[in-house]
């Protein structure tokens, strides 16, 4: 029996290319061998290594939902040698696709919940595959409110989601941008997300609140979250920060007792008190 090489990554044409922001992009890609393309799953909250052949592989979450398996989307910003490579392919390029790693969001356990995202600058991108999920299965749940927030108008992702959820009637869209960043047209509002989300004055009374953005954000996030009487069991957030190899071999995403790329990078609130103080 011929072993199956686990770090052979799925060859991928890369089908569109869209700027998103200074610096950031998204790819939709499809399976070359249309045959894996057809047997290939993956559940939503989980990610994958994306690589160029000769420079690398980086770790970025599955933006696209399961709910939509037309394309795999990765949304990456530009900040080394091998998201410099990705950043520089083209329309019709083969890159390298390696997954899918890691746990899940928990969306069966959210059944008849709202749902609470809370997302800032490039961490809007791991949020939108739920996002898109829930959207697509919209009976299962109850209200859906959207917060994400950046540092300026430009800096924001998925603008062309943005105004599509914008007008959507099933749920509340919050855009915010960190003062200063506003434009003469700007129309949302001015001010950090963890602000924002204080006067927002959310309830927790049956609501699940998902939580991705910069380390910052997230620790000035929790404790307003805390304040508003969610328990730490109802409050996700997903890690992609030190993995390398996404199976547990390398060890560089070793922190406490969990494995981000094998116990995560789906985590609760709880499971993150467990984590040392400087994670």
């Amino acid at each position: 029996m011929t072993a199956v090489n686990i770090y052979k990554p799925y060859l991928m044409r890369i089908n569109q290319s869209i700027d998103e922001a200074p610096g950031v992009k998204t790819f939709k890609l499809s399976f070359i061998n249309e045959e894996e393309g057809k047997q290939f799953t993956f559940k939503t909250g989980q990610f994958a290594e994306y690589s160029v052949f000769g420079e690398g592989e980086s770790t970025f979450c599955i933006a696209s939902s399961p709910t939509r398996p037309e394309s795999i989307d990765c949304t990456f910003r530009q900040a080394g040698r091998v998201t410099t490579a990705l950043f520089n392919r083209e329309v019709g390029d083969t890159i390298g696709f390696r997954g899918p790693y890691g746990n899940i969001f928990p969306l069966h356990e959210w059944d008849k919940k709202k749902l609470l995202f809370i997302a800032g600058g490039i961490a809007l991108p791991p949020l939108r595959s739920v996002i898109w999920n829930a959207l697509d299965l919209r009976d299962h749940f109850k209200d859906i409110t959207i917060l994400y927030g950046a540092r300026s108008v430009a800096d924001l992702v998925y603008k062309y989601e943005l105004e599509e959820w914008s007008q959507r009637k099933d749920l509340t869209l919050v855009t915010t941008v960190d003062p200063g960043g506003e434009t003469p047209d700007w129309k949302g509002h001015v001010g950090f997300v963890p602000t924002v989300l204080e006067k927002m004055n959310p309830k927790p009374d049956q609501t699940i609140a998902i939580v991705c953005g910069p380390p910052i954000m997230i620790k000035f996030t929790f404790p307003v979250l805390t304040k508003a009487g969610f328990q730490p069991e109802n409050i996700f957030t997903t890690l992609e920060n030190r993995m390398k190899c996404g199976l547990g071999k390398c060890g560089r995403c070793n922190v406490g007792k969990y494995f981000v790329c094998k116990d995560g990078p789906v985590f609760t609130y709880a499971q993150l008190q467990d984590l040392p103080p400087e994670y």
